[in-house]
């Protein structure tokens, strides 16, 4: 949108924005379809090799012991006012000491952060959130409820209803992506950011475009932008997708990692296989390329970006591009054995660095 009382851009600039905006649909629209036609071919080649395999999807009735461990902290609600969602969460620490509050990726919800929760809660009131539409947070059913805006007043609501205005914000992978945004839009609500995973937004939208191998490494985000078929891939062979994303040699934790238990596993395939769960979480993908790139770009509290270099689904040059966008102190650490479930896979590393960081800017205001 122009701003009052500027020129309108000539006949010829207006030609070169749309011929770049149709390019861009183009490439979406062209990449989703070749997506779906790699999806397809699997789902054949599945239904030759098992066919009685293949659609057998099982609804875990009864959660697993480990989501109710209390050493984890207390299952929380809170119903936000103006879109009248109920959220939940998992909070641990002292209600009244600084807010910790953690976003989780995809396909992952508050469980995630279980290492966190536990190291973090003797100086911090630690929140694990799940995001709209994961878990037990409602889940709207249209996928316009799940545009990057909506996400982000989401957390500046949550953060309002917890009864504090400023946190310590920390996300990973989709999380990573909301946390940037909150970070830039309300700067004033968060005193330290810390993004695993993820690089700031506009270095992903700007490297995505000129480098094949990262379009490729992110054809889910165009697979994703297909009604219903992405879901049902993912409970294909009793969500054999979902199983190997975590335990795969190409994507999972590795052997130098700490490996997720059996029980680990059912925990997420008991919140996954409850029937639409996969909707809400695939619909924040559904709206991206309409909300992208931002206007706004600047960082401008103290970041702490750590990556995992065997990351499969982001390469690791952005996140040194990264520090262009942060207007303050910036640290990046990659950790060479790590994979992209980096605060899963070396959660006393990462904790440790987290704390570093922590107590590194405490001691730099006091200076």
């Amino acid at each position: 949108m122009a701003r009052p009382g500027a020129a309108c851009p000539p006949p010829a600039r207006r030609v070169m924005v749309a011929a770049r905006a149709l390019l861009f649909w183009a490439l979406v629209y062209s990449y989703c379809g070749v997506c779906a036609c790699i999806a397809g071919l699997r789902l054949l080649w599945s239904i030759g090799r098992r066919p009685g395999d293949t659609f057998r999807w099982v609804v875990r009735e009864n959660p697993p012991a480990c989501l109710n461990d209390p050493s984890l902290g207390t299952h929380c609600y809170v119903r936000i006012k103006d879109s009248g969602l109920r959220f939940h969460y998992v909070a641990a620490g002292e209600r009244g000491k600084p807010l910790m509050l953690l976003l989780h990726g995809f396909p992952e919800f508050w469980y995630s952060w279980r290492h966190q929760l536990r190291e973090f809660k003797s100086e911090y009131r630690v929140v694990a959130l799940d995001l709209r539409g994961y878990g037990e947070t409602d889940a709207p059913s249209h996928k316009e409820n799940y545009k990057l805006d909506c996400l982000i007043t989401d957390i500046k609501d949550i953060l309002e209803s917890l009864g504090y205005n400023k946190c310590v914000l920390v996300g990973h992978d989709w999380g990573g992506m909301i946390a940037w945004l909150v970070a830039i839009c309300y700067p004033e609500m968060v005193t330290k950011l810390i993004v695993v995973n993820f690089p700031h937004p506009s270095v992903f939208t700007e490297y995505i475009l000129r480098h094949p191998s990262q379009l490729i490494k992110s054809g889910y985000y165009f697979f994703f932008q297909m009604p219903w078929f992405p879901e049902f891939m993912f409970t294909l062979n009793d969500f054999k997708v979902l199983k190997s994303l975590f335990t795969s040699q190409a994507t999972g934790i590795g052997r130098k990692g700490c490996r997720l238990t059996a029980e680990d596993i059912e925990a997420y395939l008991y919140v996954f296989s409850q029937p639409g769960a996969l909707t809400g979480p695939i619909n924040h993908y559904r709206n991206i390329f309409s909300c992208l790139p931002l206007q706004h770009h600047e960082v401008i509290m103290p970041t702490l970006l750590l990556w995992g270099e065997r990351d499969a689904f982001m390469e690791v040059e952005m996140a040194e591009i990264t520090r262009i966008y942060v207007k303050n102190h910036f640290r990046l650490t990659i950790l060479s054995e790590a994979s992209h479930w980096l605060q899963q896979d070396q959660p006393d590393i990462v904790n440790k660095l987290i704390w570093t960081f922590l107590k590194e800017e405490t001691i730099r205001k006091r200076e």
